[in-house]
Parts: structure tokens; sequence; C-alpha cells
């Protein structure tokens, strides 16, 4: 899983470092164009968190345009020359939202995301508050929930499977949501944006019970999606000239793309493809982003204990959400004390084969969030370091 030739470029090193497979980063960017069957790329930047990151992948020609995490961060990328931004999640930040409004081209470039009237009354307040923008038009996007609920009809949403995301969820509520936005001056509807959750971001491999509910439940929920999302868009293009509507994630491109009704797809931690992308069985992407740390101590025949690596992914607490020991082969965790703040010990056949001084490599079981703990990558390409690209952390940027 770890090449010699890219353990080979960090021998010596002494402290934790992220690294970055540049040459899996271009695979993975390669694969997915493969895998979007021509639908562009929206890059989502939070999956990232490394500027020079998103600058490679949108010069890729399949990535047009972004998905950003926040405001604030927005505006961050608009200043470093990114076009066609979209904000992800619905944001209020009244001081990040004046700075947008009275920012140059802004408004042109960034594209707000809601789902409720007060996000639009909370918008238009911070709108009206700043004087430059008294004319200006604010883009809008609907975030439109893409979950699963089996029996809603009967059940509601006592059943509720994927992201808890959006109130808008059929055609009546978008369409109502639509006509507030449509009517209010001020403001465009140019996109709705969908987000299916248990489809991109839930691993299907394996042949426990559970696995083959989960394999059940994804393609029941690709049926009921695209016959439900057809018809909201169908219904909300009578009321606006929509520029995008964006949906997928990673996991879902091989679904999402042939639906016919998305005009771009998400994606960001494909190309780093983190740990948890291991459990999914319609796709392989090449581990691109790494973590090392060296060996410091041997505490006991068969253990190994190495610095740090208590980086542990957010969602829900299980073993999922660990670091992946990428190499050497043979290592893992004590169930113990399993990945710390300060050490990790490592058992297992592995443990004979380094000594004091070696590194361990990792992956993280998400993508972004291993930016939070590095101010910059070391970038590795044909076995040579190549560069160094500082991540938000780096860069004193808080989002």
């Amino acid at each position: 899983m770890v090449s010699s030739d890219l353990r080979r470029a960090l021998n010596g090193t002494g402290a934790p470092t992220a690294v970055i497979d540049l040459d899996a980063f271009d695979a993975n960017l390669d694969a997915l164009a493969e895998r979007a069957r021509g639908l562009p790329i929206r890059v989502a930047t939070k999956s990232l968190r490394v500027p020079a990151a998103i600058d490679r992948a949108l010069a890729h020609p399949a990535c047009a345009g972004v998905l950003s995490y926040s405001v604030p961060e927005a505006l961050i990328l608009h200043s470093r020359g990114v076009r066609d931004i979209v904000i992800g999640y619905p944001s209020l930040d009244r001081p990040a939202l004046a700075r947008m409004f009275a920012e140059a081209g802004a408004l042109d470039q960034i594209t707000v995301m809601i789902d409720s009237v007060t996000h639009l009354d909370i918008i238009d307040e911070v709108r009206r508050s700043v004087a430059e923008a008294a004319v200006a038009s604010v883009r809008v996007c609907i975030d439109v929930d893409s979950s699963f609920r089996p029996a809603e009809a009967w059940l509601g949403d006592r059943i509720h499977i994927g992201a808890r995301r959006s109130p808008v969820r059929d055609v009546d509520t978008t369409v109502t949501l639509a006509r507030q936005v449509a009517a209010r001056p001020g403001f465009e509807l140019v996109g709705l944006m969908f987000y299916e959750g248990q489809i991109a971001g839930t691993a299907d491999a394996g042949r426990s019970a559970r696995q083959v509910v989960v394999r059940a439940m994804q393609k029941a929920s690709i049926a009921e999606l695209a016959e439900r999302r057809a018809a909201v868009i169908a219904a909300v293009r009578e009321i606006a000239d929509l520029e995008f509507v964006n949906g997928g994630g990673t996991g879902s491109f091989e679904s999402s793309a042939v639906e016919g009704t998305l005009t771009d797809l998400a994606a960001g931690s494909g190309l780093f493809s983190p740990g948890l992308f291991d459990g999914y069985t319609h796709f392989r992407h090449r581990p691109a982003a790494f973590f090392v740390t060296p060996v410091v101590r041997r505490p006991a025949p068969g253990w190994v204990t190495v610095f740090k690596g208590g980086f542990i992914a957010s969602g829900v607490p299980g073993p999922d959400r660990l670091p992946t020991i990428a190499w050497p082969p043979g290592l893992e965790y004590s169930s113990l004390e399993g990945p710390g703040e300060v050490q990790t010990p490592l058992t297992g056949p592995g443990a004979e084969d380094v000594g004091i001084g070696d590194l361990v490599w990792f992956r993280h079981a998400k993508a972004g969030e291993l930016a939070e703990h590095f101010n910059e990558f070391t970038v590795v390409s044909h076995g040579r370091i190549t560069d160094r690209w500082a991540t938000y952390r780096g860069e004193g940027l808080v989002l």
C-alpha cells in the first residue's frame, strides 16, 4: 500500500509529517473524471483544505467550480482567483456576509446555500445594512434533503437513513421555498444541491448481514431518489432558470452520473482516498494522503510505540474512525489504548520488523480532517520530495 519509493523519500523524518503522494493524487483525478462520465466535477474543498491541492484539481479539465465550507472560506478562495464557488452549507456569519457584499466581484461568483426563509431573512438583513450592496443580487442554491426514508408515507421520518441536512425534501416544500426566493427582490435562485450521503458516504463491501442490508438499502435509495429528484428539478425549473443541479459524492459517482438529472458532481475525498474508502465495492482509488510518525519506544517484546497518532475522525465513534495503519504490515492497535494524543502503542508480528527511529505510515479515516493537524504536506512524486504544500491551518486561516 505504501511503495518503497515513497518510503525512501521520507527516510530520516523524525517528527510526525503529513505526506501527499502526488502521483496517486493525479491518478485519482483521472479516475474521478472517468467515473463522472462527462459531467463536470465540483471540487469539495473541505475534503482537501490545502490551497495547492485545490488549485491542482481545478487545473484538471474534468473539474469546474468548487463546493466550499463557509462564507469565510468562499471569500478566501475568491481572493485567490477561484471562481464559481457554491457554499455547501447554510452560513449565517454576519460579519463574513457583510465582507462578501463589500468585496468586488464576490456576489457574481459566490452562491449561498439555504433551506429556509429564515436564512433568506438574515442574509437580506445583512445585505440591506451594507450600502454598497443596495442593488446587488444574491445567488441562491436550495439544499434538498436526499436521505432515504422507507415507507415515508406511513412512518414519516422515523426511519431516516442518511445525513440530516435540510427540511426541504419533496416537490411541494422545494417549490414553496423556490417561489419565496424568486419573489424576494435582490435574490436569484440559480441552483439546487442534493447530497446522497447514504450512498456516497456509506461503505458497502463485505459479506456480513449488515453489509447485505446496506447494499439493498442503497439500491432502493438510488431508485427512490432518482424519481424524487427528477420531479423536484422539473418543478423548480418552472420557477427559475437553474444554472446548475449538483449532487453525488465520491462514493456515488456510478449511480449519480447516469441518473440524467444532474449538471455536476461533487467530489473531494476521492482525491486523497482516506481509510473509509477501503470499504467500497464499485471503485478503488489510490491512497494519496498519509501521515508518518517515528517509533520512539519498544516497551516490551512484540510492542512498539510511535509518537502521537491519535487523529480520530468525526462521526459515530467506532473502529472505522481510527487511522488505518498503512505500513509496515502486521501492526495493530492496543485494545486498551488505541491511537493516543501523545503516543500510540502498536503490536502484532510487524512490531518485530521496526526499530526506534523507523517510520510507521498511517492514513486518516477521512480526507480533509488530516489537514487540521498539520501546517503543511510534504509532496512526493516519483520517489522524490518535490514540494511543501501549506494547509489552511498552516496559512493561519480560520473557516
